[in-house]
């Protein structure tokens, strides 16, 4: 089973796709997750009555977490303590380590626990005293990315941006001068979140450069304010061939994710300086770096190689999984094989 814990707020549209695939892949029931706050008396008996192991089923619950706050929607679940044989959660935020419910931490419920923040794999170790492993962003490249070579808008910006770059027609008339064709942020209005991906997805494939800005140039009252990190837009437009024009996250949580080539650095947020750098980077551009971002998300980013890890783990065995990760390797094959096997 996997308890989805995700909101349906347009910026997790890549976190509800990917719970969506993994439901496809495990072969297992998906279930929404209720993430209001639990009584004071179910969080004490939390931490008062231990899980029952013995005569557990073999049934194993994955809970897909916002953040850390998002674990106590385990006390929601019927019979927890005594229906499953391997409990584990998964932590997309997880490094707001100071969100982690008092209870987890004086008894934790847990057998394992995933993070995407891989510096903070040894303190969440320390606090929850399970093991912990490091199991960062991904992105489906395999279903709904593409590495193209015909890409209608040099350069598209998505989500939210610097104030330089906030107003679009500002932007497009700035990059027009320089003989730049920019998309504004796609219309995504009346859809829901899957419906929302798939849209994204098609725009990234559609476009040479995609603007984003590390977190720590960004800032946004949702955003750690010491951290950097990858999102959903840097993955996913990689997948789907686009290389990231802006200023990238630095440090051991993205380092070994992004390859040369994956990032175009502005460095700053100023409009004026960076549609110069881009402009510059667009005489250079060729069809041949939209395959190679599209090969490597394949190879580093796509979301099955974090599925292969919970499930290597989790002791879970599914043939759906077993097959789409065939044909990953089998799309990465021919994508690295000589030119003449496709003549």
């Amino acid at each position: 089973m996997i308890v989805n814990a995700i909101t349906h707020d347009r910026g997790w549209s890549p976190i509800q796709h990917m719970v969506a695939i993994a439901g496809e892949l495990f072969d297992c029931e998906v279930v929404a997750a209720n993430t209001s706050a639990p009584s004071k008396a179910t969080r004490i008996l939390s931490v008062l009555r231990q899980r029952i192991r013995n005569g557990a089923s073999d049934e194993t619950c994955l809970l897909v977490c916002k953040g850390p706050g998002d674990l106590l929607a385990l006390l929601d679940i019927e019979n927890w303590r005594k229906r499953f044989r391997y409990l584990a959660a998964w932590i997309i935020d997880s490094f707001w380590l100071d969100h982690i419910p008092r209870s987890i931490r004086l008894r934790n419920p847990f057998d394992h626990i995933f993070v995407t923040s891989l510096e903070d794999v040894d303190r969440w170790r320390e606090i929850a005293g399970v093991a912990t492993t490091w199991l960062p962003w991904g992105t489906d490249a395999l279903r709904l990315g593409q590495g193209g070579a015909h890409r209608d808008w040099d350069l598209m910006r998505v989500g939210r941006q610097p104030s330089e770059w906030e107003d679009d027609l500002d932007a497009a008339l700035a990059a027009e001068s320089l003989g730049i064709r920019y998309r504004g942020r796609p219309d995504s209005s009346g859809l829901n979140a899957l419906q929302n991906q798939k849209l994204m997805m098609n725009a990234y494939g559609a476009a040479k450069f995609t603007l984003a800005f590390s977190n720590a140039l960004n800032r946004d009252p949702n955003n750690h304010p010491t951290r950097e990190y990858l999102t959903g837009r840097w993955v996913d437009a990689l997948g789907c061939g686009s290389i990231v024009a802006g200023v990238a996250p630095r440090g051991p949580n993205t380092d070994g994710l992004l390859w040369a080539g994956a990032t175009l650095e502005l460095g700053s947020v100023r409009r004026s300086d960076g549609l110069q750098v881009v402009a510059a980077a667009l005489r250079q551009w060729t069809p041949d770096i939209a395959a190679t971002n599209y090969r490597m998300a394949l190879r580093r980013l796509d979301w099955r190689w974090r599925f292969k890890t919970l499930a290597d783990i989790c002791g879970i065995r599914s043939a759906p999984l077993t097959l789409e990760l065939q044909l990953l390797e089998e799309r990465i094959a021919g994508l690295t094989a000589p030119p003449e096997t496709f003549s």
